[in-house]
C-alpha cells in the first residue's frame, strides 16, 4: 500500500541483513517513523509494547527476530531461548507462536554455519506469503462487496473495528483488503471506522491508511455502530481476528463481540477476514479456552494526541485513584459470524468447514 504515494510495507530487512526496519506505529497518525531493530531484545520490546501490532505483522516481526538471533548465535540452545523469549511477548495472537515455531523447525534442520542466511530467507518468505494471503482474502471479499453493490444504489457501507488494515499485516491488510480492491475496481465504498478504544487503532491507524489510499471514510465512536445499523446505514461488517478456534469462535480486539451482537439483531452480515495462520485447532470453546491478554490500565486512563502546538502529549482522562481494567480482546461465538473470508475462499464458521479447509490447504 502507499504512504504519500510511495509503495510501502510495514516491515523489511535492512540493507546488509543486520537489522530489521519497521513502521513504529506508536507515532501514527501524526508522525511517520521508521525504527531500526538490531537484536532480539528490541524485537521483543517492539511486539510487547505495540510498536508493531496485528496478528500477521507480529508473526512476521518475530520471524525476523529469530533471524537476528541467528546472526548473533545460531546454536540450537540460543535459537530455542530466543523463540521462548519472543513467544512470551504477547499471549493471545496465534501468529506469534506459529511464526517462531516455523522458523525454529526450519533452522534446526540446517547446518549451524548456514543458519543466518537461511533464517533471513525464511523470514522473508513468511512476510511475502502474508502479502499473497491478504491479496487473496481481498479478492474473495471483493466478490461479497460486488454482490451488494449490484443490488443497491450508492456506496457499499462497510463498518470496521480496530485496525485489520495493512498496518496490522505486511501489506494489504485482512479486513481492509476487500475494501482496497473494491475501491481500485471503481466500486463506490464508504467505511465507518470505529475509533476502537482504548488504543484508538481505528481512529489513528485505519483512518490514516484509508486517507492515504483515497478511500472515503468516517471515524465514529465505538458505541455508534449499533445505532448506524438500526438506521440502515451499514451494509456489512468486516473485522479481522487474532485467533480462531476449531469450532469457529473468533478472538479479536475488545468490542468485536458487541458489534457482532448488533449486526445479528439488525440483519447485517458479519464477516471475519481470517488468514489460516490464525486458526488454532487445539482450541474448541473460545470463550472458555482463549487466554485473554490483560494490558495496563494506563491505556484506559490516559490518551495521547497532538496539541495545538503540534506537540504529542499524553493526558489523563480519569480521576486520580480510579482503577481501570483493560482486557485487550474478546471472543465472538461462531453462531454470530456470517462467514469467514480466508485466502482459500469464503466459508461458514463451523468445525466441519474448518476441518475441510485445513485438510485441503
Amino acid at each position: 500500500m502507499r504512504v504519500d504515494g510511495q509503495p510501502t510495507r510495514t516491515i523489511r530487512a535492512a540493507p546488509g541483513r543486520d537489522a530489521v526496519e519497521i513502521i513504529d506505529q506508536r507515532w501514527l497518525p501524526h508522525r511517520f517513523v521508521i525504527e531500526r531493530l538490531a537484536d532480539v531484545a528490541s524485537v521483543q520490546q517492539a511486539i510487547r509494547d505495540m510498536w508493531v501490532r496485528g496478528a500477521p505483522l507480529i508473526g512476521a516481526t518475530a520471524a525476523h527476530g529469530i533471524a537476528l538471533q541467528a546472526i548473533a548465535d545460531a546454536s540450537d540452545e540460543a535459537l530455542a531461548g530466543s523463540a521462548a523469549f519472543l513467544e512470551a511477548a504477547r499471549p493471545t495472537a496465534v501468529n506469534l507462536a506459529w511464526a517462531v515455531r516455523r522458523m525454529l523447525k526450519h533452522l534446526l534442520a540446517v547446518a549451524v554455519p548456514l543458519r543466518a542466511a537461511a533464517a533471513w530467507d525464511e523470514a522473508q518468505a513468511i512476510a511475502d506469503a502474508d502479502v499473497l494471503v491478504n491479496a487473496a482474502i481481498g479478492r474473495h471479499g471483493l466478490a461479497l462487496i460486488r454482490e451488494i453493490a449490484a443490488r443497491k444504489p450508492g456506496p457499499v457501507r462497510v463498518l470496521t473495528h480496530c485496525n485489520a488494515g495493512w498496518l496490522a499485516t505486511v501489506d494489504w491488510g485482512t479486513a481492509t483488503a476487500p475494501i482496497y480492491q473494491a475501491h481500485a475496481a471503481g466500486i463506490p465504498v464508504h467505511v465507518w471506522v470505529d475509533e476502537t478504544r482504548p488504543r484508538n487503532q481505528g481512529a489513528s491507524l485505519t483512518a490514516w491508511e484509508l486517507g492515504h489510499e483515497g478511500v472515503p471514510h468516517t471515524v465514529i465512536a465505538d458505541n455508534a455502530g449499533g445505532h448506524l445499523m438500526q438506521h440502515g446505514e451499514v451494509d456489512l461488517v468486516v473485522v479481522g481476528c487474532d485467533r480462531v478456534t476449531s469450532q469457529g469462535d473468533v478472538c479479536n480486539k475488545i468490542g468485536t463481540y458487541l458489534k457482532a451482537l448488533a449486526a445479528r439483531d439488525n440483519g447485517v452480515p458479519f464477516y471475519v477476514a481470517m488468514p489460516t495462520s490464525t486458526l488454532d485447532l487445539a482450541l474448541g470453546d473460545g470463550v472458555a479456552e482463549v487466554h485473554i491478554e490483560e494490558r495496563t490500565g494506563r491505556e484506559v486512563t490516559h490518551i495521547t494526541g497532538r496539541a495545538a502546538s503540534g506537540e504529542l502529549i499524553e493526558v489523563q482522562l480519569t480521576p486520580d485513584g480510579s482503577p481501570a481494567a483493560n482486557p485487550a480482546f474478546d471472543v465472538t461465538p461462531a453462531r454470530l459470524v456470517t462467514a469467514l473470508i480466508t485466502e482459500h475462499g469464503v466459508m461458514p464458521a463451523t468445525a466441519g468447514a474448518l476441518r475441510r479447509l485445513m485438510g485441503s490447504s
